[in-house]
């Protein structure tokens, strides 16, 4: 029986119950990293040392970030070829990531999977996925291996609004509900997927009911807001630990640069994208809030400024690695049983 859609919305919390100061200042601190490094990215790219696909996360940064707060060691994430922000977000080294968006024997995969495809198993991240809507099924996978092992751990399966209407998900959500399998589906709605807006292409006018044929629980949260995302994201790890099953969140954000480096977004004004900086930039309301705690303009600044050293050292590190031997290409093809 599906739940009623005024059950799928009610929160446990207020989002300004869920941090304290020390807690959003570290949540501030890895977005600020996010944006940072997805900054520096787009300049390299720019400077011909990316190549290939590059989607950049800028905008997104608090969905990932107040989702991970959310999480133990032995949790899960999987998500899309947007993957920066959660890889940054799950721990993995600057250094790694860059160097394997520049194509380096340095990166995570070892300069053979760029932007799109990297993974680090010893922080819980299996990817990085090039193929719109894969990762949900994967993600469920992940799942069904944590109730299989009777283990109370959890599987964050991000994917864009656009996959939502793949039909892989939907066959996912049949399998995570029939078993009940501990996975939060978390759909970033950032409004616009290959430059088709949400309204031209989904005849759903609210995507955080997708779940409700299956039961499924849902929310549908501010993914501007850190502190709004880590409440949310309480109750559905919360509900998934419980055994109860999957639980489904649309996080309503926005992505401000291209779907990737090479979409000059067209398909959308100048002004909006300044209206979404101006007045609901997830940096800046949680800045504010620090700023009301206590934090002084100054320290903030000395924070951004000693991001901004650990970005360029990622980015000198990732030109200084070596480029792979060509040998490579005959590794990591196969796993032998």
């Amino acid at each position: 029986m599906a739940t009623s859609p005024d059950k799928t919305r009610k929160a446990t919390k207020k989002p300004v119950d869920m941090m304290g100061k020390d807690e959003l200042l570290s949540a501030y601190e890895n977005m600020l990293l996010i944006r940072r490094f997805e900054e520096k990215a787009g300049q390299l790219y720019g400077m011909g040392l990316i190549a290939g696909f590059c989607h950049l996360y800028i905008g997104q940064e608090a969905v990932v970030v107040g989702m991970q707060h959310c999480l133990k060691e032995g949790d899960e994430v999987i998500t899309s070829y947007r993957d920066h922000g959660h890889m940054l977000a799950c721990g993995m080294d600057p250094k790694g990531v860059m160097s394997e968006l520049t194509g380096r024997i340095g990166g995570y995969s070892k300069g053979k999977g760029g932007s799109m495809h990297m993974f680090s198993k010893e922080k819980g991240f299996f990817g990085g996925h090039g193929i719109v809507g894969a990762q949900v099924s994967l993600g469920a996978g992940l799942a069904f291996s944590n109730w299989y092992r009777e283990n109370d751990n959890v599987c964050l399966t991000y994917y864009g609004e656009g996959a939502s209407n793949q039909g892989q998900v939907y066959e996912s959500y049949n399998l995570a509900a029939l078993w009940k399998l501990p996975v939060v589906f978390i759909i970033e709605n950032n409004r616009y997927a290959m430059g088709t807006s949400v309204e031209r292409a989904t005849a759903s006018h609210d995507l955080s009911h997708n779940g409700l044929p299956w039961g499924m629980p849902s929310l549908a949260v501010d993914g501007m807001d850190v502190m709004a995302v880590k409440a949310a994201g309480e109750q559905a790890v919360a509900h998934c630990r419980a055994g109860k099953g999957p639980f489904l969140l649309e996080m309503k954000t926005y992505r401000y640069r291209g779907h990737s480096m090479s979409d000059p977004a067209k398909y959308r004004t100048r002004e909006e994208v300044q209206k979404m900086r101006a007045e609901h930039d997830c940096l800046d309301s949680a800045k504010k809030k620090l700023e009301e705690l206590g934090m002084s303009e100054a320290e903030l600044k000395k924070l951004d400024e000693a991001v901004k050293a650990r970005v360029q050292e990622a980015a000198d590190f990732s030109q200084s690695s070596p480029e792979p031997d060509p040998s490579e290409l005959y590794t990591d093809v196969l796993v032998e049983g």
